[in-house]
């Protein structure tokens, strides 16, 4: 087990059970010590079979514990640290995911000497392959900010960013997660259409997918280099990378990626 002794998760939705699942698989907490909480538990009442603590009393679950991941919504922020600022102090460490919301601001609300960490970990954190960047506040220690980093480097890599990038960091690793197996569905689309059924189709262009990112992440090429490798003269995948990027392709992306960015700092 590492530093933290209990956390509780505020917002027990899709991100706040992906992190509580992948803590819980690389062996950083068990499941009693992570309390999970939402304002009603009944959607999440099967958890408690797999030992994780719930709760609807966000302030008593904050004073059991030393680390606080807040993953609700921006617009519910301030409600619920107006609920669990009397239960916080200087020994306990508040890390946030809502999408938006900064550091200054999460300090201003807390109005306590309150460790404050900005993270943005993706859903594939529950099975330790997430991408997750985070920022500290200002004033905050490095050891703090290294216990975090190597918490979430448990449940796959962490990149720590200064806190200007972090919109663009939640568009790239956690909305980037939509966007691979978008490509990952187009790909088995296309494979049944070539003659495989869904499962074999789906089987293929997961591995495939998983191979791609492995050869990067392994000889930290250029994603070019690798593409040199597979395509021949005259060949079929230049004939199909070509036709792709005919229809807009590499373009279609990085305008989905731009559109993505310009809403999120919309957002509130």
């Amino acid at each position: 087990m590492g530093t933290y002794q209990k956390a509780t998760i505020i917002g027990a939705g899709n991100l706040g059970l992906a992190i509580a699942k992948g803590l819980v698989k690389a062996n950083k907490f068990e499941a009693s010590q992570i309390t999970l909480t939402r304002r009603s538990t009944a959607s999440i009442d099967y958890l408690s079979k797999d030992g994780f603590a719930l709760s609807t009393n966000n302030s008593k679950a904050v004073a059991e514990s030393d680390i606080i991941f807040l993953c609700v919504q921006p617009k519910q922020i301030e409600g619920v640290i107006n609920e669990i600022r009397e239960a916080l102090n200087s020994e306990k460490t508040v890390v946030s995911v809502a999408t938006g919301v900064k550091t200054p601001e999460l300090t201003k609300l807390l109005s306590k000497e309150v460790t404050v960490i900005r993270a943005m970990p993706n859903t594939a954190i529950a099975v330790n392959q997430s991408m997750t960047c985070i920022c500290g506040a200002d004033g905050t220690s490095e050891n703090h900010l290294e216990e975090v980093k190597n918490l979430f480097d448990s449940v796959g890599k962490t990149l720590v960013i200064n806190e200007e990038l972090m919109q663009a960091a939640t568009v790239l690793g956690a909305s980037g997660i939509a966007f691979f197996l978008r490509y990952i569905r187009a790909a088995t689309q296309g494979g049944i259409q070539m003659g495989f059924d869904s499962d074999e189709a789906n089987f293929i262009a997961v591995q495939t997918a998983i191979g791609a990112s492995s050869l990067i992440q392994a000889f930290e090429n250029h994603p070019e280099s690798e593409i040199d490798r597979v395509t021949t003269p005259r060949g079929c995948t230049i004939e199909g990378l070509n036709e792709m990027e005919h229809q807009g392709l590499s373009s279609a992306v990085i305008k989905g990626i731009m559109a993505s960015f310009h809403k999120i700092n919309d957002i509130r």
